[in-house]
């Protein structure tokens, strides 16, 4: 019995995990897709809002969360929402 509960959670676990990681993928490509749309580089964008390339490349993987501010300068740069690039 303590096999199967096991087994169940770790199914459970893995489903909200793989859940979490595809919620983080569509909210990065949704950045990646606009600026790519403004014929924009990473460093073209970092350039224009004032921070690095690695910072728009580490948001985009999904391995840094910016700060409210950056991500109005980024919506503002790429005349898009909030809700268009950062909320699900």
């Amino acid at each position: 019995m303590q096999d199967i509960c096991c087994k169940i959670e770790n199914i459970v676990y893995n489903r909200v995990i793989k859940t979490r990681k595809e919620k983080h993928v569509a909210k990065n490509l949704k950045l990646k897709m606009a600026r790519v749309e403004h014929d924009m580089t990473q460093g073209d964008l970092a350039d224009a809002i004032g921070v690095t390339r690695q910072t728009i490349g580490l948001i985009e993987a999904g391995k840094y969360n910016p700060t409210l501010s950056l991500c109005l300068a980024i919506c503002k740069t790429l005349d898009k929402t909030l809700d268009q690039l950062f909320w699900e």
